[in-house]
């Protein structure tokens, strides 16, 4: 009995995890360039329990030979075995504003944070800083160091990635340079830094530079930014279903803390 309350507190446990993460994905469907997370669960499997050596001890006197497999493990519950970010390309949300671009395909932006670590971004609103460098909006400099003169009035990025800039109509387009992007083996592995930003971990693997449009690599559009990956339906799916499976933990529960009270009575 004491057992299924432990199993049942670990689905609530689990469960309760699973809404936090979809509240959390539906709080930033307006959030541009969000992706959303996903819960993964695994079962929980006591090896060689008490319970489980006095039933194969029971099992043996039977006429089979076989073990059963309840004569070497049960079932202890569930747990949450990760919780990972789809990278699955949003909706293209156009603003028209020359400092927006999103990468529409695989690839991320590499950025310089203030420590000098790098992070990866997938794009968004840039800005222009006080000494010329391009940036994010949060002030976060580009790997790939452009820098656009005073005066320019029209700045353009194509979708190799290359920027351009000019003083007025007339004038001449000037090349400021091109922006690389980068992929990864495995993108669900890079971990979140929040305001858009990701870094590199041991289960992403290295980052892989390239040219935007070759080899795999996206595009990159400008004019235009990714809206967050978030379907409302889906999301909506996923929470009924996990407030069910929390509802069905609860009645073992309570299932469990009635047949506790019987056996306590029993002596009545």
């Amino acid at each position: 009995m004491l057992n299924a309350l432990q199993i049942a507190a670990t689905g609530m446990a689990a469960q309760q995890l699973n809404v936090e993460t979809i509240s959390n994905n539906l709080a930033n469907m307006a959030t541009p360039g969000f992706k959303r997370s996903k819960v993964s669960f695994v079962d929980l499997v006591n090896q060689g329990s008490a319970a489980a050596s006095s039933l194969g001890a029971n099992s043996a006197n039977s006429a089979s030979n076989d073990a059963s497999p309840l004569s070497h493990s049960f079932g202890a519950g569930v747990s949450v075995s990760s919780v990972d970010t789809s990278f699955d390309v949003g909706d293209a949300q156009k603003t028209g504003s020359p400092l927006d671009l999103m990468i529409n395909g695989d690839g991320f932006l590499e950025v310089v944070m203030p420590d000098g670590s790098r992070a990866f971004s997938r794009g968004g609103s840039l800005k222009v800083a006080s000494d010329g460098a391009l940036t994010t909006q949060a002030g976060q400099v580009l790997k790939a160091n452009i820098t656009v003169p005073d005066g320019m009035q029209d700045l353009t990025i194509g979708a190799d990635g290359k920027v351009s800039a000019r003083a007025s109509a007339q004038a001449n387009w000037m090349e400021l340079g091109q922006l690389p992007l980068v992929r990864f083996n495995n993108e669900a592995g890079l971990e979140s830094l929040g305001d858009g930003l990701y870094r590199t971990s041991d289960a992403s693997g290295d980052s892989i530079s390239g040219v935007a449009g070759e080899n795999g690599m996206g595009s990159i559009k400008q004019g235009y930014v990714e809206g967050a990956n978030v379907k409302l339906v889906d999301e909506y799916v996923g929470l009924m279903m996990a407030q069910r499976a929390y509802e069905a933990s609860v009645k073992v529960v309570q299932a469990s803390d009635e047949m506790l009270s019987l056996t306590n009575n029993l002596r009545k």
